[in-house]
C-alpha cells in the first residue's frame, strides 16, 4: 500500500515540477512523462499483488478534517481499475511526449502536464479512498484536472463549449453524489466507507440508488447523461482522449458498483433501470457514431455505446441475482469488470491512433481523408487491430468481456420470468450494437485508411514519430494478448466481483459457464500461429521480386478522380436513412433535372438529438426562471448579510 502512496507523491510532485518549469518545454514534458511513467510502475506492482492474492491492504494517515480520514484501500475490485489507469497513463505520457513537441511555445506545456499528472492522482485516490469526504476531494480534483485539458486549445470555441457543458455535468454530478453519502452515513454519523449503513426503508435505499445513477452515469457519460462527453473527447489532446475516455469515464462505473455494494440487498428494479439505461446507450451510441464526420467523436460515441455494454452487463447481474440466479449474476458482472479492462485498452489505441491522423495528415474529418494506410501504414494497421478489438472480433480482447455476458444471457434460458426476458433483451441489444458497431468502423477505418487522397492534406500525410508507434504498439499488443490469455484473468476477475459486490450472493466462483473461452482463446491463438506463418511464406515468395503495380479497374470510365470513391457519408447512408427518425439528420440533396448540370454539393450531418431537444431548452427554461429573481441581486453588501443571517437561523431552528 506505501507503493500507493508513494505513486502519489511522485504524481504530484512531477505535477509541480512540470509547472515551474513550464517555461522550458522540454524540460516540463520530461517532470510529467517521467513522473507519470514512474508513478505508474510503482501502482502497478501492489495493484497486481493484490488482484493475485485477493487480500486487501489498507493505508490510514492523521487527517484532521471534519469527518474525513485520510483511509487508501487497495482491495481486488479497487486494484481491477488501477491497473488499466496505470498502464493508459504510463503509455499516453510517452505518446504525448512526441503528440505535444509541435505545440511548444505555443501552448502552455508545463501546465499541461501538471494537469494531466494531476488528474492520475485524482483517479488514484477515487479508487482508493475509504472515505466520502476524501472521495470528493480526488472527484473534484479529477473533474478540475480534465477541465484544463479540455480547455487546452481555449482560442477554439469548440473547445470553451466542450469545457463549459463538462464543467456544468461535473458539477451537477458533484451534488449528487453529496447527497448520497450523506444518507448513507447519516445513520452512523461518519463518512467512512466501512461505516456505511443501508436506508432502512425501500423508498430511502432506491433514493440513494437513483441519485447515485444520476451522479455517477454524469462522469461514465450514458444516454441521456452522455452530452458532454462528445464534445469534450473530441476537444482534449489525444493521449488526453484516451485517458479520459479509456479510464476516467470508468470511475463512474466504479462508483455505481461501489453503492450497489453498500445498498445490498437489491430491489428488482434497480436492475431493470440499468438494464433498459445500458440496452438504449449501446444501441444509439453506436448508432450515432455511425452518423459521425469527424474521427474522434466517432470514437466518443463509441465510448457511450461501451459504458452501456457495462452498464447492461450490471443490470442484468442485479436482476439475476435478485432472482436467485447466481451462476448468470457471476457471469455478468465479470463481463462488466473484464469489459471495463478491455475497453480501456482498445480505446486508448484508437484515440492514440485518431491522434497519429491528427498529427499526420492535420485534419480528423473523415471526407477529407483517404488513403492513408501507404503514407501511415504503422498508424493504419494499429488502428485496424483496435477497431477489431472493438468490434469484438477474436483473437482481440474485445471479445472475451462480452461473452461472459452473452454467457450471462444464455444461462437464463433455463430461469422463468423477469430473468429470462432480462437474458434475451440482453442478447439482442449485444448483437445488434455490436453489427452497428461493425458499420461504424468499417465506415471511419475505410475513410481515413483506404482509397485514394482526398484533400492535399491527405496527400502529404507523413507518419508519427517512434514515442506515439511505441505507445500504440504497446497497446495493440496488450489488446491481443489480453484476448488469447483472457482465461487466465478469470481469477482475479473472481476476487473482483466478491469484493465489488460482497459476499451476500455467494459470489466465490459461479464462472464455471465461462469454460468455453478456453476453447476460444486456444483457436484464437491457432488462428495468429497461421497467420504468422502465411506472413512468413509470403515474405519469402516475394523476396528478390518487383510487385506489379497498375490503375484500379474503374469501369471503364476513362477519367477516374478521388471524388469519385465512396466517402463516409455515402458509405453509410442507407442506414442512416433508415434511422432517420432517431438521428434526426440535417442535409442538403441537391436535385439534379439538368441534362448538363453544373456543380452540385451534397452535406448531411448528424445532429446532436439530446442536447438540442431536451438539454438546450430545459436550459432556456431555467434561465427565464432564474431572470424571475434577479430582483433578489439588489448589489448591496448589507442584503447579502442578512441573507446569510437568516439562512443560519433558519438551519438552527431546523436542527432545534
Amino acid at each position: 500500500m506505501l507503493l500507493v502512496l508513494l505513486s502519489l507523491v511522485i504524481l504530484l510532485s512531477s505535477s509541480a515540477l512540470a509547472l515551474c518549469l513550464g517555461r522550458t518545454p522540454s524540460r516540463a514534458q520530461d517532470a510529467g512523462a517521467y513522473g507519470a511513467v514512474a508513478a505508474s510502475i510503482a501502482g502497478l506492482i501492489p495493484s497486481i499483488q493484490v488482484l493475485l492474492s485477493g487480500k486487501p491492504e489498507t493505508l490510514s494517515l492523521p487527517w484532521s478534517v471534519p469527518l474525513g480520514s485520510f483511509t487508501l484501500n487497495l482491495d481486488p475490485l479497487a486494484a481491477f481499475f488501477l491497473v488499466p489507469v496505470f498502464v493508459l497513463t504510463a503509455l499516453s505520457a510517452v505518446y504525448g511526449v512526441d503528440y505535444l513537441k509541435t505545440y511548444a511555445g505555443k501552448k502552455p506545456l508545463g501546465l499541461a502536464w501538471a494537469a494531466f499528472n494531476t488528474l492520475t492522482a485524482a483517479m488514484v485516490l477515487v479508487f482508493t479512498s475509504a472515505n466520502a469526504v476524501l472521495f470528493l476531494l480526488g472527484w473534484e480534483l479529477m473533474a478540475a484536472a480534465s477541465f484544463l485539458l479540455v480547455l487546452f486549445e481555449h482560442e477554439k470555441a469548440q473547445s470553451r463549449r466542450a469545457a463549459f457543458i463538462y464543467l456544468t455535468a461535473g458539477g451537477a454530478g458533484a451534488l449528487m453524489l453529496l447527497a448520497v453519502f450523506s444518507l448513507l452515513g447519516s445513520g452512523a454519523g461518519a463518512l467512512d466507507f466501512s461505516s456505511f449503513v443501508a436506508p432502512s426503508s425501500c423508498a430511502a435505499a432506491s433514493a440513494v440508488f437513483l441519485l447515485a445513477l444520476g451522479g455517477f452515469g454524469l462522469k461514465a457519460g450514458f444516454i441521456p447523461l452522455h452530452v458532454w462527453l462528445p464534445e469534450a473527447h473530441p476537444a482534449a489532446p489525444s493521449h488526453v482522449s484516451a485517458v479520459m475516455s479509456g479510464v476516467m469515464i470508468k470511475a463512474g462505473v466504479y462508483g455505481l458498483i461501489r453503492i450497489l455494494g453498500f445498498l445490498q440487498p437489491w430491489q428488482e428494479w434497480w436492475g431493470w433501470a440499468l438494464l433498459v439505461i445500458g440496452v438504449f446507450s449501446c444501441l444509439l451510441g453506436a448508432l450515432f457514431a455511425l452518423g459521425q464526420h469527424e474521427l474522434k467523436r466517432v470514437l466518443a460515441y463509441s465510448s457511450i455505446e461501451n459504458i452501456g455494454i457495462i452498464i447492461l452487463a450490471l443490470g442484468l447481474g442485479v436482476t439475476g441475482a435478485v432472482r436467485g440466479s447466481y451462476e448468470l449474476a457471476a457471469l455478468a458482472f465479470a463481463g462488466a469488470l473484464l469489459h471495463v479492462f478491455n475497453h480501456s485498452l482498445f480505446k486508448g489505441l484508437l484515440f492514440m491512433g485518431a491522434g497519429s491522423v491528427l498529427h499526420g495528415a492535420g485534419t480528423a474529418e473523415l471526407e477529407a481523408l483517404g488513403g492513408l494506410s501507404k503514407r501511415m501504414p504503422g498508424t493504419g494497421l494499429l488502428f485496424l487491430a483496435g477497431a477489431a478489438a472493438a468490434c469484438a472480433l477474436p483473437p482481440f480482447n474485445g471479445f472475451a468481456g462480452e461473452f461472459l455476458i452473452y454467457a450471462g444471457a444464455f444461462k437464463s434460458v433455463s430461469a422463468t420470468g423477469g430473468v429470462a426476458m432480462a437474458g434475451v433483451i440482453s442478447g439482442l441489444a449485444l448483437a445488434g450494437a455490436g453489427a452497428l458497431a461493425a458499420a461504424a468502423f468499417t465506415r471511419a477505418g475505410g475513410a481515413v485508411f483506404l482509397g485514394e487522397p482526398r484533400t492535399d492534406r491527405a496527400a502529404k500525410a507523413h507518419e508519427s514519430g517512434p514515442l506515439m508507434l511505441f505507445s500504440m504498439r504497446a497497446l495493440a499488443l496488450l489488446c491481443l494478448g489480453a484476448g488469447v490469455a483472457s482465461p487466465l484473468l478469470l481469477i482475479p476477475l473472481a476476487f473482483a466481483v466478491k469484493a465489488g459486490f460482497g459476499p451476500l450472493y455467494g459470489f466465490t466462483a459461479g464462472l464455471e459457464g465461462a469454460g468455453p473461452l478456453v476453447y476460444i482463446s486456444a483457436g484464437g491463438l491457432l488462428l495468429l500461429c497461421l497467420t504468422a506463418i502465411a506472413a512468413f511464406k509470403r515474405r519469402a515468395f516475394l523476396s528478390g521480386r518487383v510487385p506489379a503495380s497498375g490503375p484500379t479497374w474503374d469501369c471503364g470510365y476513362a477519367a477516374p478522380t478521388p471524388r469519385m470513391q465512396y466517402g463516409a457519408s455515402s458509405f453509410s447512408q442507407p442506414l442512416t436513412d433508415f434511422f432517420q427518425p432517431v438521428l434526426r439528420k440535417i442535409g442538403n440533396y441537391p436535385v439534379i433535372s439538368e441534362y448538363f448540370p453544373g456543380k452540385a454539393s451534397f452535406s448531411a450531418e448528424a445532429q446532436a438529438v439530446f442536447y438540442n431537444s431536451f438539454y438546450t431548452p430545459v436550459a432556456v427554461r431555467i434561465r427565464e426562471l432564474a431572470y424571475r429573481f434577479s430582483w433578489i441581486q439588489h448589489g448591496r453588501l448589507q442584503i447579502y448579510i442578512m441573507y446569510i443571517v437568516v439562512t443560519l437561523l433558519g438551519l438552527l431552528l431546523w436542527k432545534l
